[in-house]
Parts: structure tokens; sequence; C-alpha cells
């Protein structure tokens, strides 16, 4: 399901057709919209896995404040879906866990 006629974003027919790849399979979506939206539009409504019981995760706040949209997005791991925008071409791949965060020290 889609939001297809939003007060604040507009119409969807306004919008750019594109396509993502989800784990190398071709997904429709539109350009500027999530690509949690674009992927719960496709029927997948897990992104990722927890690290200690491989427990699947899908959106949760879709405000980009816990973890459980994170997936990897064109190679960078912990990317919050909800609050990334599609763009044409770009690679999605389910994420096992959370990813470390590498510190630099200044």
């Amino acid at each position: 399901m889609r939001v297809d006629d939003h007060p604040i974003l507009g119409k969807m027919e306004d919008r750019k057709e594109v396509t993502i790849f989800y784990n190398e399979k071709p997904i429709k979506a539109f350009e500027g919209e999530p690509i949690a939206s674009a992927l719960m539009a496709a029927g997948i409504k897990s992104f990722r896995t927890t690290a200690k019981r491989n427990e699947p995760r899908g959106i949760f706040c879709a405000i980009g404040r816990c973890t459980d949209c994170m997936m990897v997005v064109d190679g960078i791991p912990n990317t919050r879906t909800c609050v990334t925008m599609v763009k044409d071409g770009m690679k999605v791949e389910t994420q096992k866990g959370l990813a470390k965060i590498s510190r630099h020290k200044d």
C-alpha cells in the first residue's frame, strides 16, 4: 500500500518512477519517497535481523529514532530507511544485526 496523494508531498503521479534493488531484486519506487515506503509498497516488511536471535525487524517508529528499519544502503550499514529517500539505482540490502560504529580520535 502506498499513499497516492499526500497533503505535503503531493501526488505520487507527479513523481518520477525509478528502480531500486532490494537484495539484487528490482523494486519499483518513486524518487524522493523514503526507502521504507517503497519496500512496504512492494510487500517487503522485514529490513534487518537482530544479532542475538536473528529475529526480523521492520518499521517501528518511522521517524528515524529507533534502529528497526536500518539496512545496508549503497554499501553503508546502519542506514535508517524510514528517513532516507530513494534514488534511482540504489542498492538496498538486508542487514544482519547492527554494524559497529567506528569512533575517530581527533
